[in-house]
């Protein structure tokens, strides 16, 4: 992989061009701002300086007495720390001009001066910074109208522009520390990160390669650990898909097989020519049993790849829950008479209309009722009743056997999963497909048991005649 494209790479250049803009919006702002400052507090400074050396300039004319303006030039030039000049005011208007009567310093020709002209021409005092000769210097001219002359404060800034290339260097030594810092923090932080990721990219090439017996572990509790989280409950689950494929594999396998082996014995038992004729009609019967119950395993094998797949079509309409629980006890009749298990209906004589699918409905209440028979011994009474419980539409069988185990309720709605009763038998889908069936249609199932009573109960929801009449939805679950 190519370092430069590395996470870490990425992250500590971003760090380090954010930590550039951060320095060169520092130095924009701060070194511009700082130069402005310290000019300004010089100047004022020189400026009250000047105006109270100013007060006690000596009232002679230059002709009667130029030494006493050199000695007050010279005498003050070291109390306000700056370089005096004395300019002699000639003329006015266009005409006028400044002569230099007395300097205290002789570095720079200062025989004219803007901020001297200034104050001169407008008879107040003016400030400012002025560049002679390659330098640049604080000016503060004061005007004398007794004696119609311009003083000149002037002191170089050199100490400030010393002060402001410091503050420059230590910018720039402290920019290029933060810039190693940040692309060692950077790249530091960032290879912690891409490591995790890696980790997690190992993990998922795992899962994707079907190895799912290695956990996902990362102990950080930021995305990334949330992601390992996501990663590790993906993983988990597909390993109770896988095993719960594996084991509906198996027993898809022999509940076909059995039946499909039985159907080959009697077969070759019938070919026999020592099988009697009322044997033979035995054995055929028996042969419809069998293809009975690989006709009902293939349809319910069907229903359980749509509803896995989504694919389950269903027509929901306002289906009458009472009058189901009264098709179930008629059809149910026959085979209730034969096994001894008396089947009471209690309706309360009133529709409880459900919105549902009508076929998928009496599906559900026949594995309900067929599970009561299968597993209650001959001579315990079931019975079937509708109504509405909250608001939903409720389709209860109850037995009075002997109940169910907790251990047994836990997984009595698991595919292949068959209880232990006086004919227990079937494949054991039929009420895993009822609690599917119930989910699609937005309803459930539910168990409650105990000794000598068992509750399987649908609910639905309610159909009300003034919301739906004349509605019919088609879903796809």
């Amino acid at each position: 992989m190519n370092p430069f494209r590395s996470v870490g790479s990425r992250l500590a250049a971003a760090l380090a061009l954010l930590v550039a803009l951060a320095l060169g919006v520092a130095w924009i702002v701060v070194v511009p701002t700082l130069e402005h400052n310290l000019t300004q507090a010089k100047l004022d400074q020189q400026s009250r300086r000047a105006v109270a050396v100013a007060k006690k300039f000596p009232l002679v004319s230059f002709e009667a007495d130029p030494k006493a303006v050199r000695d007050w030039a010279a005498e003050n030039a070291a109390l306000v720390n700056a370089r005096i000049v004395v300019y002699a005011v000639e003329g006015a208007g266009a005409e006028q001009q400044l002569r230099v009567r007395a300097d205290s310093g002789e570095d720079i020709d200062l025989a004219s001066d803007p901020l001297a002209a200034r104050s001169a021409r407008f008879g107040r005092a003016t400030r400012g910074v002025v560049g002679q000769e390659g330098g640049r210097y604080a000016e503060v001219a004061v005007p004398i109208r007794e004696t119609n002359a311009v003083v000149l404060f002037s002191s170089s800034l050199e100490d400030t522009v010393a002060s402001v290339r410091q503050v420059k260097r230590r910018l720039l030594v402290a920019g290029a520390l933060a810039l190693g810092i940040a692309v060692l923090l950077g790249y530091g932080a960032a290879s912690i990160f891409a490591r995790r990721i890696r980790r997690l990219e190992r993990a998922a090439d795992r899962i994707a390669g079907g190895r799912l017996d290695e956990p996902v572990v990362d102990r950080g509790s930021d995305e990334l650990g949330q992601l390992a989280d996501a990663f590790e409950r993906m993983r988990t689950q597909l390993v109770r898909l896988d095993h719960a494929r594996r084991e509906f594999i198996a027993n898809a396998s022999h509940e076909l097989r059995t039946p499909i082996f039985s159907l080959g014995g009697f077969l070759e038992l019938i070919a026999s020519e020592d099988v009697d004729e009322p044997t033979r009609r035995e054995f055929i019967g028996t042969m419809q049993e069998q293809l009975e119950r690989l006709q009902k395993l293939a349809a319910d094998l069907l229903d359980l790849s749509r509803l896995d797949a989504g694919q389950l079509s269903l027509e929901l309409e306002p289906v009458d829950v009472a009058r189901v629980a009264e098709a179930l006890a008629e059809e149910f009749a026959a085979v209730a008479l034969s096994t001894d298990h008396p089947i009471e209906l209690a309706t309360a004589g009133r529709a409880v209309e459900a919105l549902a699918d009508e076929t998928r409905t009496l599906r559900i209440g026949r594995a309900l009722l067929d599970n009561a028979i299968r597993h209650t011994p001959a001579g315990t009474p079931i019975r079937l009743s509708a109504g509405r419980v909250d608001g939903r539409a409720m389709l209860a069988v109850e037995d009075a056997g002997g109940g169910i185990s907790p251990e047994q309720a836990r997984q009595v709605f698991e595919r292949f999963q068959r209880g232990e009763g006086g004919h227990a038998s079937g494949s054991g889908l039929g009420l895993a497909i009822a609690r599917e069936l119930a989910g699609a249609m937005g309803g459930r199932v539910d168990l409650e048991s105990a000794a000598g009573r068992t509750v399987f109960t649908l609910e639905l929801p309610a159909a009300f005649p003034r919301e739906i009449a004349g509605r019919s939805a088609s879903t796809r679950s």
